[in-house]
């Protein structure tokens, strides 16, 4: 039997149990206190019927295993056909799922499945867009916690189906000394000093600058494992790289768009992050179509 983690891409993992908790939020919120009354009052109970999912627009598919965690959740007897798994680039009007079983259930799930794929394939396929800009240098493209409320992992997750690369998950992730942590800390080197003496020999270590003094400041430091270079045009990113010779990690940030995203890259730094690949990723046109 098909299950949701063997339709996940290979290479970046989504737990189970987030599946399954994202799910049931979904559909408590849709199904509410009395169920899908349209289909109960339309829809015979022992009805069966076959539906495909298709792709209406070309793209990188994410979101496969909540789609089938949403069938398989209201009801057991569902079947389903994988032509796809996640992460793989589609065609317009291909087949990604084929789907048989009770009608009701099938109804049911449509809407809720066909959000979970329309919004990860969005990101994923809006990720893959900028990763394609990229191509020829070794800078990263990566996330940031500009994600919907209650759905970072999965967020994060169709980013990795696009071929970026994840920011912190949450502030427990790691040290990201901001402007305005340095500005109430009193300084660069003193923020630097105490997030040193706090971290563990685990936690990373990155300071967000918007000069190149402060970078320099950073740097005379040493106490830094990563510098995110806030808002700096291309020539300035170039410069830093420069004063930088590959001590610390560089991150471009702010600014970063599909317009400005090859310069970004060609300038050397080491890795650039971009809000807009969760927080303005158009939806992806995916559909649920019943076979007669």
């Amino acid at each position: 039997m098909i299950t949701p983690t063997s339709l996940l891409h290979p290479d970046a993992f989504l737990s189970p149990l987030a599946i399954n908790a994202v799910v049931q939020r979904a559909l408590d919120e849709d199904l509410g206190r009395a169920g899908d009354i349209t289909s109960l009052a339309t829809i015979p109970e022992a009805t069966r019927a076959q539906a495909i999912l298709v792709a209406r627009q070309p793209g990188v598919i994410a979101g496969l295993p909540l789609a089938l965690a949403t069938l398989q959740k209201l009801s057991p007897d569902v079947e389903v056909r994988a032509h796809v798994r996640d992460a793989t680039r589609v065609a317009r009007g291909q087949h990604v799922l084929a789907i048989s079983g009770p009608a009701r259930a099938i109804l049911t799930a449509e809407r809720t499945a066909l959000n979970f794929v329309g919004r990860l394939s969005g990101v994923a396929t809006l990720t893959a867009d900028y990763v394609a800009r990229t191509e020829g240098t070794r800078m990263r493209i990566c996330c940031t916690r500009k994600t919907t409320p209650g759905l970072r992992a999965l967020e994060k997750y169709a980013v990795r189906c696009g071929g970026g690369f994840n920011h912190r998950f949450g502030l427990d992730d790691a040290i990201l000394i901001k402007d305005n942590h340095i500005a109430v800390a009193g300084g660069v080197r003193p923020a630097l000093e105490r997030a040193r003496v706090h971290a563990g020999h685990l936690i990373k270590i990155e300071i967000e600058v918007d000069t190149l003094a402060q970078l320099r400041e950073v740097l005379d430091a040493g106490l830094a494992d990563a510098v995110l270079l806030d808002n700096m045009d291309v020539a300035m990113l170039r410069e830093a790289v420069r004063i930088n010779e590959g001590r610390l990690k560089l991150e471009a940030s702010g600014g970063v768009t599909l317009d400005s995203i090859a310069a970004i890259a060609a300038s050397g730094v080491d890795y650039a992050s971009a809000g807009a690949l969760t927080h303005s990723a158009p939806n992806f046109d995916c559909a649920l179509d019943i076979e007669a």
